[in-house]
Formats: C-alpha cells, structure tokens, sequence
C-alpha cells in the first residue's frame, strides 16, 4: 500500500484552517508490518497572506491492533496513578543509574556523543525553542532529530525526523527492538523502565538508527535527575524562562527550580539563557561559575531582525524563545565547524542567514497559540450564505498550565482577537475582587465584528490538573485579558477525555457515550470562577447533577449577556459545567449554526491534555 500526502499527519484536522503555514511534503511506503492504513489523499488551497486550508479524503479508514497494541504496550510502563505521585515500590537504583544500565542493555551508550545535541530544560517556551532550533538547523541542510514532549494527539509526535513526525512503520520497528531488548533483561533490581525513561531511550535509538546530523532533546522534567541528563558531552546547552512549576518535585522556591533547571550544564559546553528574575538568574550564574564555562543571557529577537517576515510561532512570547534558539544554533554550527563553511559570506551577527529566516518564519508546534476555525461551519462556497446560514465558531488553543505561561496565553489571545471588532456601546469599568468589573452588573464588553457585523462571544474552555493551582491560574488570565480590553462572556469547565494511566494514539477510538465520572474538580472550578467574577461565594446549583442526566445548559445560556447571572438564586450565567468534552464541542456547534449573527471565539487552555483532545475531536 503506498500514502502520498503533503501535510504532516499529526496535523491533518480534515476540512480545518489553520493559522500556522505548512510546507511538508512527504510520502511513506508501508510493507509487511501485518495491519491496514488509512489511506490519504491531501488537496492544497494556498493565497499569499491567508491561511492554509487542508482537504483530506479518508477512505477505507481502520483500527490498528498492532499500534494499539504498542499504546497498550507503553500504557504499562506508567508506574503512578496520578502526577507527582511515588511508585508504589521504590527503585533500588537512582534514576540516571537506571538510565545508564538501559542504555548498556540498548547498545547505545557509545554513540549517544555522536548525536551532536543542544539540549533544553526550562519552565516556559523549551518546546518552542527546540522546534525554532530544529527547523533552523533543517533549512541549514542538517538531518534533524527533536524529541519533545508531551504529545497532544499521537505519541510519534514526540520524536521528529527532519521536521516530521516519525512514521508508523518505523515507530513499530524502534519501538519493538527497544522492548525485546530490555524485556529479554530485566530483573527484579531493574524492571522496565518508566513510560518517560522508556521515551527517552527511544528517541536515542530512533536518531542513533536514523544518523541524524543533530539531536535537539527537551528536558522533560526538572534537569538535574531528568531522563535526558544522561547527555554527558552536549554541543550546547539552554535554559530557557523560568518560573513556579512542578514545585511538588522541583523545589518551591524559584531558586530551587533553577538549581535543578542547571542541572544539564556540563563542563567545557557552551551555555546560553534568557532574562531571568535574579533569584533564578543568581542560581544559574553561579552554576555556570562552578563549572567554569561560558554563560550567556540572550535578549529576544528583534523583530526587525526578521525582514518583514513573521515566526511560525504565534505570540510575542515567542521572540523570547527565537531568540535563544538562534544563539544556540550559531553556537551549535561554530561547534561544529559549520559556521564558516555555511555562511561565508554572511556571518554578521546583525544579519541573519537566509536559513535562520526560513527556519524562524516556518516552525510548527501544534498546541501553541494555534487557531482552528470549525470547517463546518465556515466552509460555505460565499461569505453572503456563510454570514446568514450560521455563526462562525473559532478556537483558540493553547497548552498554558503555569501562571507564566498564562499570562503569556492571555496576551496571545488577546492580541489575536483584537482584529475587526468595536464596543456596541460603552461601559466603565473598575475591579471587583480579583477582577475588573464593568458597570452595571455586566463583566464584559458587547463587541461587534466590523467586518461581518456578527456579535462576539468569547468562551473560556477550561480544565487545569488537580496539582494546579486555579485560583492563581484562572485570575491570572482573566487580569491580563481585561487589561487588553478583552473579555469572556462565559465560562465552560470540562473534564480532558485523556487519562493520566493510558497512553492513548491518533489512531484510537473515541466512544460516543463516555461513562459518567466524577465532576467535583469541575464544580469547583466553577465556583472559583463566580467568586471571582462576584466576588463572593456562589453555590452550587443543588439541581445541578453529576450522573449525566442534566448534562448542557440551554443554547440560550451563550447568547445571555451576564445581567442574568444571580449566583444567590443560583443561577449561573457566567459559567456551566458539561460533563464530557464530545458533549461541550457538539453544543457549541449548534450554539453557532442556532444564532447566526454570533461569531464564537473559544479560548482552550489550562491543560495540555485538554487542547489534545479538542484537536483529536476535531479532526474527527
């Protein structure tokens, strides 16, 4: 069976517009692996200027009991039940002894020096900037492997080879000489190791195998104890910004999750940093200092820098990020004898070569600060039927789930809905608790979309792991919105499809009726939500219920301004709990197609999990 398509399959959301460009092209023939593909046809509409609309033709689409297998497979390596949980039988040996025994087991360790890597811990922006360093030294001419994490819809997402996510047919084939290599040598003293051990020694494999000319490895978690610290000879080394984050392992103070961030600093490597607040800042130095090695602080990017062009990564965040993944690459290149060799003529460090702009303006990261407009409702053949046959329905995503990262969510969002709108009318504004309130009992602005006339309505679609912290989380976002002039007309709490114990792939089914389960977290959320928004306590609507069978607020529920909302008669207007995500993306579909002059602009954030599983409902 041959597949022939031009858009990375991760990203194939059929009928969808993106707002990132994309320019893969790339074929696979698949042979003897035993199980049907899907196969895909792909029809590309590219203008100047505007968004690339991918059509995708399913035919013949199967389940693969051989991948799923693999996901079942990696399913077991998961040894807690929830995150920042202890394994139930503790380890005899330290995790980077672990790590270095599989290695052994693997054959690797000998070649992992060969991988020329640049290896990235932080708290925010270390997946941007590996992808910024990864299409950098790709358009440069080098064969590129980059292993990130986590994964939004498909675990091969995790491990790139040049810019693309690996191939089924090779995943399987790494994958099971990984697994009966170690299977055939564990013990008691050294079982399996975990899931992201088991990632780790993975992608080693896969860009060993592949002879990839550079590895770009985000750290996972941490840096100090991570996986990937069993780098011992990096080319290059970065920190990217820091802040309060997995505090239950890392420390929680910000000087403590620095000492562990520069854990990955090594002996006579180069090392490069952005602006940090001096608490981290100090810690960073001062390893840099005990190591004896060079440490540089980058500033972002600037934008004139770029020509005219824009990054591929959405957000001002994001010149952060480019900025320290273009020292890393030139650090990286002078390393390895390429500078000169490439750029003879261009090594100015004002200039930047024509491959670092094809690099910086065409990276992709899905998840990040990406927009989807709903095909199904913004696919009509001229925009007079599309304005009066239904509502436009845009979302929004992106993977924030720390208060700085938030923040940096909220700007991007902003920012991005500040086009082609003006107040119907105007109102004061001033804060009521944590929040700015307008006048009247209305918290938000009434906006008109200039262009198509259509009322907007911004919904918040929210869901944060039970180790976050939303009463900081949730204001955050609200606070820095408001001070841009935007504002959420309403609130929807919904629990991730994703479970934390299974490993799930692009490939598995998604159940129609998902089982009931517990929404507690989501009611709380709710709450935390209308206390902020009132500032006051709101309780729970007592006919509210948890078992599915008063599950979606009415479509009106979108369409109410906030006057309505009285949180003591119990009566919330701002906010709703939906208790399964299929359920919350089809309501707000016929919320749109019921009120054609609305135009839907959902934010999705607070979990990383819950941006994959919009995307995975979407392009269903």
């Amino acid at each position: 069976m041959f597949i022939q398509t031009n858009t990375d399959l991760r990203q194939g959301i059929t009928g969808v517009t993106f707002s990132h460009p994309r320019r893969c092209q790339y074929s696979h023939r698949l042979t003897g692996t035993g199980f049907r593909y899907t196969k895909i046809s792909s029809e590309f509409m590219e203008k100047p200027g505007s968004n690339l609309v991918i059509k995708e033709n399913l035919q013949d689409l199967p389940l693969s009991p051989a991948y799923e297998t693999v996901m079942e497979a990696l399913s077991s390596l998961i040894t807690t039940k929830k995150r920042g949980d202890r394994p139930a039988v503790e380890p005899k040996y330290r995790k980077l002894d672990g790590m270095m025994m599989y290695i052994k087991i693997l054959g690797l360790e000998e070649h992992i020096a060969g991988l020329n890597i640049i290896h990235v811990a932080g708290t925010k922006g270390k997946g941007s900037t590996c992808t910024f360093c990864e299409a950098i030294l790709r358009e440069s001419g080098f064969k590129t492997g980059l292993f990130t994490s986590p994964h939004l819809i498909d675990v091969r997402e995790r491990f790139r080879l040049d810019g693309l996510d690996i191939s089924v047919e090779k995943f399987l084939l790494y994958f099971w000489e990984c697994w009966n290599q170690l299977k055939e040598s564990i013990s008691e003293d050294l079982p399996m190791p975990p899931l992201f051990q088991f990632f780790t020694l993975l992608a080693f494999k896969i860009f060993i195998s592949e002879k990839v000319d550079v590895a770009i490895i985000e750290v996972g978690l941490g840096g100090e104890n991570d996986s990937t610290n069993v780098i011992k000879k990096p080319v290059v080394c970065g920190i990217t910004s820091l802040g309060m984050d997995h505090m239950e392992t890392l420390g929680d103070t910000l000087g403590q999750i620095a000492s562990q961030k520069a854990g990955i600093f090594k002996p006579q490597v180069p090392a490069f940093t952005v602006l940090q607040l001096s608490e981290a800042m100090d810690v960073i130095q001062a390893r840099a200092c005990e190591l004896m090695i060079p440490l540089e602080v980058v500033p972002p990017l600037d934008p004139r820098t770029l020509g005219g062009l824009t990054l591929g990564l959405s957000g001002e965040h994001q010149f952060i990020n480019a900025g320290l993944a273009v020292s890393l690459c030139k650090s990286w290149l002078r390393s390895t004898g390429n500078w000169q060799k490439l750029f003879q003529n261009g090594s100015q460090e004002d200039i930047l070569p024509e491959a670092f702009l094809r690099g910086l303006s065409t990276a992709c990261l899905s998840g990040r600060a990406q927009i989807i407009h709903e095909p199904s409702l913004s696919s009509c053949s001229s925009s007079e039927v599309k304005a009066n046959s239904s509502g436009d329905l845009i979302f929004y995503l992106d993977g924030a789930h720390s208060p700085e990262s938030m923040e940096a969510c909220a700007r991007w969002f902003s920012s991005a809905v500040k086009v082609n709108k003006h107040l119907s009318s105007s109102s004061s504004s001033y804060k009521v608790g944590n929040v700015e309130k307008l006048g009247g009992n209305d918290y938000t602005h009434h906006e008109m979309d200039k262009e198509s006339g259509k009322i907007l309505k911004r919904v918040l679609l929210f869901n944060c792991m039970e180790v976050r912290d939303p009463q900081v989380l949730l204001p955050q976002l609200v606070n820095t919105c408001a001070s841009s002039g935007t504002h959420f007309s309403k609130a929807i709490f919904v629990p991730s499809m994703s479970t934390y114990r299974k490993v799930t792939s692009g490939m598995s089914v998604i159940p129609a009726d998902t089982p009931a389960r517990d929404l507690s977290w989501q009611f709380n959320l709710q709450k935390i939500w209308e206390k902020m928004i009132h500032g006051k306590d709101a309780v729970a609507d007592k006919g509210s219920k948890i078992d599915g069978l008063q599950t979606l607020p009415p479509h009106e529920f979108l369409y109410q301004d906030s006057s309505h909302c009285n949180p003591a008669d119990r009566h919330f207007a701002c906010s709703a709990v939906i208790p399964t995500l299929p359920l919350t993306i089809n309501w707000l579909r016929d919320c749109a197609k019921r009120y054609p002059s609305l135009r839907i602009q959902v934010l999705v954030t607070g979990s990383i999990h819950l941006v994959g599983d919009v995307l995975k409902l979407l392009r269903r």
